[in-house]
C-alpha cells in the first residue's frame, strides 16, 4: 500500500478491484476546506475514464507493473504474437491492447508491453513507423490549391491518406497514435 503522495501521472493503481492508469493528478487546496487529490484515470480493461477525489494521505494500492520490449512476429486471430529477445519465449498479447496502432505493425518491430504478474495489461507500438507504399493512385498536376489528399495502401495492408506527390514505392513515416501521414522518407 502507498499513500496518495507516492503516486502521480503514469502510475497504475488498483481502484475498486480494477487496474487503472492515472492520466491527470492534481493536488487541490480549496479555501477553508481540507486538501485533496483530483485524479482522472482510465480503466485498463474497459477503457472508461474515471474521476475520483482522494483524501490527502489516503492509502492506495499501486500495481506492480513490469515493462518489456518485445519483437512483433505475427497476428493470430485476436492476438498479436511477440517474442522476448532475451528468453526467445513467444507471448500472445491481445490485439485490442495495441488499439488502432496494430494495423501498422510489421514483422521484426520492437513493441513495448506492460505485464502485471505475467498478464499483459498495456501494449504500445512504436510512435512512428516507416512503411513502403504498395499502391497509390497517380496524382493530378495542378491540383495544389489546397491540401489535397489521396488514399494509399502500405505494406501492412492498411490505408492512409497521403499528399498527391506520394507514389507507389515511396517510403513514408506514419504516426501510429493517429494513423496519419507525417512525411516522406528518403
Amino acid at each position: 500500500m502507498a499513500s496518495t503522495q507516492d503516486i502521480g501521472v503514469g502510475s497504475i493503481i488498483r481502484f475498486n478491484g480494477e487496474l487503472c492508469a492515472i492520466l491527470e493528478f492534481q493536488h487541490r487546496t480549496p479555501g477553508n476546506l481540507r486538501a485533496f487529490y483530483q485524479a482522472k484515470m482510465r480503466n485498463l480493461k474497459s477503457g472508461k475514464l474515471v474521476e475520483y477525489r482522494f483524501r490527502s494521505g489516503e492509502q492506495v494500492e499501486v500495481a506492480r507493473v513490469e515493462f518489456r520490449n518485445l519483437q512483433y512476429i505475427y497476428h493470430e486471430a485476436d492476438f498479436v504474437v511477440c517474442m522476448d529477445n532475451e528468453t526467445y519465449e513467444q507471448i500472445h498479447v491481445p490485439a485490442v491492447l495495441f488499439g488502432q496502432g496494430q494495423k501498422f505493425l510489421k514483422e521484426g518491430m520492437e513493441v513495448k508491453v506492460a505485464f502485471e504478474s505475467d498478464v499483459p495489461i498495456l501494449a504500445e507500438p512504436p510512435t512512428f513507423v516507416e512503411l513502403v507504399v504498395t499502391y497509390a493512385e497517380p496524382g493530378e498536376r495542378g491540383n495544389t490549391a489546397t491540401n489535397v489528399f489521396k488514399t494509399a495502401k502500405v505494406e501492412t495492408g492498411s490505408e492512409v491518406n497521403v499528399p498527391l506527390f506520394v507514389n507507389t514505392g515511396d517510403k513514408i513515416k506514419i504516426d501510429t497514435r493517429t494513423g496519419e501521414y507525417c512525411e516522406r522518407v528518403k
